[in-house]
């Protein structure tokens, strides 16, 4: 079973429910792996008090030019959608780095072969970090200044597939904020969306957001709303209601929570009533997962 955990706005404790998940769901005996996909803030190993280990490169195709048989066609720079390759009054041309996403499309319409060399550049690393919890954290982190996530994210997500596949049980990954193509591509395939809200006018349009996603990517979707005390929750049942979604979980405002926050200690450990919440809500996904 794979669960995305997700929300529209950024803030609202995504990456808290999820760790909290993921341990609660531990102590009850799952087996999980679980992904961090927010590779541009990654926090889920600072939230279980961990450093990152095992890291591996993530590298991009970038193309290079061979201009001893290059013909100066034009026919790269036509096909690069990024206006990443520009080209010189006699067609020779010259690539702008951080344009380009590395689709590979100049390379499979250029008409000589050799002439456009497969290069790459590093965009960032792929982390597998064992946790004291029973589980392993596969994480994704950007490199400062890079500003195309999506092949880290598909990497990170694919290393951390590879790792369920061989461990069985659930794999719960935690996505980044907002519902662009990052989020689309990081929940693809999920069997359940649990989206963390809180009840303020942001979070609410946020939530909506995530719910029409949900909807279109025909994802059974549940609600949690966090801070649940401090806002107009009844907004978010409204919401929930109107997608066909649950809301399954309130959690409080509350200092315990983010004692364990800065303590690197997830709350979800202790006896605190809000352990509560994470332990019942585990026990709504292996009920929903039949018992994974």
């Amino acid at each position: 079973m794979q669960i995305a955990v997700s929300g529209g706005k950024g803030g609202t404790g995504k990456s808290t429910v999820a760790v909290n998940l993921a341990v609660a769901l531990r102590k009850l005996g799952a087996n999980l792996t679980m992904a961090d996909l927010d590779v541009e803030a990654p926090n889920d190993h600072l939230l279980l008090g961990l450093g990152l280990v095992n890291e591996e490169p993530v590298n991009q195709f970038m193309p290079l030019f061979d201009y001893s048989k290059c013909t100066r066609c034009r026919k790269c720079a036509e096909a690069c959608e990024e206006h990443a390759i520009i080209t010189l009054k006699d067609g020779t041309p010259f690539l702008i780095p951080t344009l380009c996403s590395g689709c590979r499309a100049c390379e499979i319409v250029c008409p000589v072969s050799g002439a456009i060399i497969g290069g790459a550049r590093l965009i960032g690393h792929t982390y597998v970090t064992p946790t004291p919890y029973g589980f392993t954290l596969v994480t994704g982190k950007l490199r400062e200044g890079e500003e195309r996530s999506m092949p880290l994210v598909v990497a990170a997500r694919r290393k951390a597939a590879e790792i369920h596949k061989k461990s069985g049980g659930i794999l719960l990954i935690d996505t980044a904020a907002g519902t662009g193509n990052t989020v689309s591509k990081a929940i693809e395939f999920s069997d359940l969306l649990i989206a963390v809200t809180e009840p303020t006018p942001l979070g609410i349009h946020d939530t909506e957001l995530i719910l029409e996603l949900g909807k279109l990517m025909g994802i059974p979707t549940w609600v949690v709303i966090n801070r649940a005390d401090l806002g107009e929750k009844g907004k978010v049942y409204g919401l929930a209601k109107k997608y066909g979604a649950e809301v399954v979980a309130e959690i409080p405002y509350s200092e315990n929570i983010v004692k364990s926050y800065v303590s690197g200690r997830p709350i979800a450990l202790g006896d605190y009533p809000e352990a509560e919440i994470f332990r019942a809500l585990a026990e709504r996904v292996l009920a929903f997962g039949g018992g994974e």
